[in-house]
């Protein structure tokens, strides 16, 4: 098996080619008759990033459980933010969530699936956070799971899975996801790039790749529905589903083969990334969205980008995005956490910085001092928690301003959440759509601290090196 590095062009382009138009009316076809609320719990709001017209919650009460269920969309996200939890947290949250889910589809009478959006560089506490869901399900429900489906193809990411591999594509090359900054993360690190592999390293051997069911491009491609729907249900045991994808159509194609085992009586789980939601959700597609659709109210105010996210394309996005002559760049120190006096002092002198820029009409881009905080080996939890005081700090930048910016942007999938969730204090916001591909742009509810401003939520890894400056030019011209 290949599993080095591989020219993208060599790979994608010669994949056999198949009746898309077919593909998208068998897909309607089978949807129409599938009638399960699906639920999406994103471990960072990035999830949406291919979704419009879609409700996000930030909290996972039986309350808004139950107006989750009882929307017309057939479809809705829960933010639940783990990648930024420690283990027990999202243990915790994730057996409320299930419970909650099992007991709105009782009292509802409607059935669900529920996706596990993972980060889609495998990234994230996995299995912890399916093995939860499923032990928690099984248990109020009496019902069984029969395997958990694999799926992090993401187009717009660079993300796809070919020969069972999982590829990043940086530029014109195809890098075994084993192989890239992600894998070496030292929380949610890995280093196997063959997803049956990567099963078998995370799940600590519970979970053999020998026993992984593999959905090869070739069957999918040949449009061997029945030879998938076989696949499907003859899987037991929890044992996992690995789906092959280098496009869109891919995902189309399995999901039609999916909703089919579904229908005739088998159960799964899901982690994966934000195409499979989109397909499975049955969401159409839609222009990228404008400055006029976004910015509806003239403001005098400039606008503001906060840079969290640490990973290498997000520098170099950073890098680019100085060339603008209209914004003024803040760092923020953030590695005086280990000191708490100094720490303030910086914290306070960044908000009061940026809450001048605002006022006189300057867009402000703060960003976090780029080295990533090495505590030494051994130090993982340590770090994940002061990681959490950082997030929070820039969350506070959010919370203390005074002057309404005419858009926020918030780079980084944690960043992004707690700037959400605890600095906009958004309850429930509204998918407009996506800015950029995979940059999604929620419509803040009336709840939150600025009530109706665009929000874009632009993830840490997606777009090229000009995607951000071209993102904020859209927002400024």
């Amino acid at each position: 098996m290949l599993t080095g590095k591989r020219l993208a062009r060599d790979v994608l382009d010669h994949l056999p080619a198949v009746d898309s138009r077919l593909v998208e009316s068998m897909l309607k076809k089978e949807l129409q008759s599938f009638d399960q609320k699906i639920i999406v719990l994103d471990d960072d709001p990035t999830g949406v990033q291919t979704v419009h017209d879609i409700s996000v919650y930030t909290d996972w009460t039986l309350e808004t459980m139950k107006k989750g269920f009882q929307e017309k969309q057939p479809m809705f996200f829960i933010l639940t933010n783990s990648r930024g939890l420690i283990a027990s947290e999202t243990e915790a949250v994730h057996r409320d969530i299930a419970r909650h889910a099992e007991q709105a589809s009782k009292e509802l009478g409607k059935p669900y699936l529920i996706i596990s959006r993972g980060d889609s560089t495998l990234r994230g506490h996995y299995p912890l956070e399916t093995e939860t869901l499923k032990e928690t399900i099984e248990e109020a429900s009496g019902s069984v799971f029969d395997g958990e489906v694999i799926i992090p193809y993401f187009k717009a990411g660079g993300r796809f899975t070919i020969d069972n591999v999982h590829y990043v594509q940086y530029g014109d090359e195809l890098v075994p996801a084993g192989e890239t900054e992600f894998a070496r993360d030292r929380t949610f690190g890995y280093t196997k790039s063959d997803l049956g592999e990567w099963v078998e390293e995370k799940s600590n051997g519970a979970y053999k790749a020998a026993d992984t069911a593999y959905i090869a491009l070739d069957r999918i491609r040949s449009l061997d529905l029945d030879g998938i729907v076989n696949q499907l249900m003859q899987v037991s045991g929890f044992n996992k589903v690995v789906v092959n994808a280098a496009d869109d159509v891919d995902v189309k194609i399995f999901s039609i083969a999916l909703v089919r085992a579904i229908k005739q009586g088998k159960r799964f789980m899901f982690r994966s990334a934000a195409s499979f939601t989109k397909v499975i959700g049955g969401v159409s597609d839609k222009p990228l969205l404008t400055k006029e659709e976004l910015i509806k109210e003239h403001s005098a105010n400039g606008g503001l980008i906060l840079v969290g996210s640490h990973v290498k394309k997000t520098t170099e996005q950073l890098e680019k995005l100085k060339d603008c002559d209209f914004i003024t760049f803040i760092e923020f120190n953030v590695h005086l956490v280990t000191d708490p006096a100094a720490f303030q002092a910086e914290l306070d002198r960044v908000i009061a910085e940026t809450e001048a820029a605002i006022a006189s009409g300057r867009t402000v881009a703060v960003y976090t001092r780029r080295e990533r905080l090495d505590l030494g080996e051994g130090k993982q939890e340590e770090e994940l928690k002061q990681s959490v005081k950082i997030s929070e700090a820039v969350t506070s930048i959010v919370q203390r301003l005074q002057s309404r910016p005419r858009y926020i942007i918030a780079k980084g999938g944690i960043t992004s959440s707690d700037i959400g969730t605890k600095g906009l204090r958004v309850q429930r916001a509204t998918v407009a759509g996506q800015i950029q591909p995979g940059i999604p742009v929620w419509i803040t509810g009336h709840e939150s601290k600025f009530p109706g401003i665009p929000y874009i939520i632009f993830p840490g890894n997606v777009g090229t090196q000009d995607t951000l400056k071209e993102t904020v030019e859209i927002l400024e011209r």
